[in-house]
């Protein structure tokens, strides 16, 4: 990479002034080294949440079980120059103390990460919940409207009972002498709804 040139301005009294570089704002700035390596949080918290689902059932319980005691067995048993951690067990409470200072993080992350999907679904589920009330309370309007509409409806039986009362008005009408005598409408059957009205 080039060195960075200087630019020099001109100042009110017109003699140049050396400034630092000026930055281009329209170009990325390079990243930097890091010392410290990098890794992916996702991954680490997948394999956070699978250290913490083993360390919650009951085979880890088993297996750490059993290298306790073989563990003790051994530095009680065995022979003087193959013991390697002596009875106060100095080592292997190091080992356990190890082993819980790894697994309560690693737990506490799972659980975050487990509280993150919880806060999520929690509101998604606010969300569906208060669609499913406003789709609700459009179809209640909906209905309501519709059994308004449909009490303006005129029906067949209303439509029969209006024109059976004008056929009585003309029938009374004619009957007077205002007429010719003819009759208006035939006569309605005597045995209840008519088969053709449908």
């Amino acid at each position: 990479m080039a060195p960075e040139r200087e630019i020099r301005e001109r100042t009110a009294t017109g003699a140049t002034a050396a400034t630092r570089p000026r930055t281009r704002l329209d170009q990325p700035k390079l990243q930097r080294r890091r010392l410290l390596p990098e890794w992916d949080p996702e991954a680490f918290g997948r394999l956070s949440e699978r250290i913490a689902r083993f360390l919650g059932t009951g085979r880890f319980i088993v297996w750490m079980t059993v290298v306790i005691i073989l563990w003790v067995v051994w530095n009680v048993a065995a022979p003087g120059d193959l013991r390697f951690d002596n009875y106060p067990f100095i080592f292997l409470t190091l080992m356990l103390s190890l082993q819980a200072s790894y697994a309560a993080p690693l737990i506490l992350l799972a659980q975050n990460r487990q509280a993150d999907r919880d806060r999520v679904n929690l509101e998604q589920d606010r969300n569906q919940n208060e669609r499913s009330i406003a789709d609700t309370e459009y179809l209640t309007r909906e209905i309501a409207a519709l059994r308004i509409g449909l009490g303006e409806v005129a029906t067949r039986d209303w439509i029969r009972s209006e024109l059976q009362d004008l056929v009585k008005d003309l029938e009374e009408r004619y009957a007077d002498g205002h007429g010719d005598g003819r009759v208006v409408f035939p006569a309605e059957r005597a045995h209840g709804r008519d088969v053709d009205d449908r």
